[in-house]
């Protein structure tokens, strides 16, 4: 039994785990269920799935350029009703109590990779004092969203604010991608493999930024 906890803890078994569900995502680009796939991999990943669907969606547009913007429409289509999923996973069966976890919970804290009890209890305070950038924050960078929409539902977070920052975040991250690749095509994928992630932090913290010093310099 020890042994078995130890192969369980191992990070390289981690690792390989990572990188089959990686593969198999990806695997889906050379069937002809991959738009089926990529839809199916965006609601999931807003809810529960580890690997993000821009994986699939480069694959996809990659293979056919002149349907770039249909497949990031459905990406960002099929991501929204995940989120809207996630947030009623949040807000009807997250709690058995006032206060109290549910099993539904305990199954998230457990089995979601990222996803923590003390993690789910911090992002209150920053529901509390970011509101609609929060939610523009983890979906638009590679912050795992599905901890964001779960913990919106929970903490029950105005819905109409949840929803126009989620079609916000999520169209301008899969149209982005999409359309650097139906302009400049495989020569952009490697750019977009190695610096997207830092790009779009930088992005996100200089708009929240901006608007920090907008309401700084109005409110003195």
């Amino acid at each position: 039994m020890q042994h078995n906890d130890q192969v369980i803890d191992n990070p390289l078994v981690k690792k390989n785990f990572a990188r089959r569900s990686y593969d198999w995502v990806l695997g889906w680009a050379d069937t002809r269920y991959g738009t089926l796939a990529l839809a199916a991999i965006a609601f999931a990943e807003s809810s529960f799935f580890p690997i993000p669907p821009d994986v699939l969606l480069i694959a996809l547009v990659l293979g056919a350029r002149a349907r770039a913007f249909v497949f990031a429409g459905i990406c960002t289509l099929s991501s929204l009703i995940g989120a809207v999923a996630g947030y009623l996973i949040g807000y009807f069966i997250w709690w058995s109590n006032p206060g109290e976890f549910s099993s539904i919970a305990v199954f998230f804290f457990e089995h979601v990779p990222g996803f923590t009890d003390a993690l789910f209890l911090k992002i209150k305070s920053m529901y509390e004092t970011w509101n609609f950038w929060i939610i523009f924050t983890a979906g638009f960078t590679p912050i795992p969203y599905k901890i964001f929409t779960v913990s919106a539902g929970a903490f029950s977070i105005n819905f109409p604010m949840f929803i126009i920052a989620s079609i916000v975040s999520r169209g301008a991250r899969f149209f982005l991608v999409a359309g650097l690749l139906w302009k400049f095509g495989e020569p952009i994928k490697k750019f977009i493999d190695k610096y997207f992630n830092i790009l779009a932090f930088a992005f996100t913290f200089l708009l929240i930024g901006g608007f920090v010093i907008i309401k700084f310099v109005f409110e003195n």
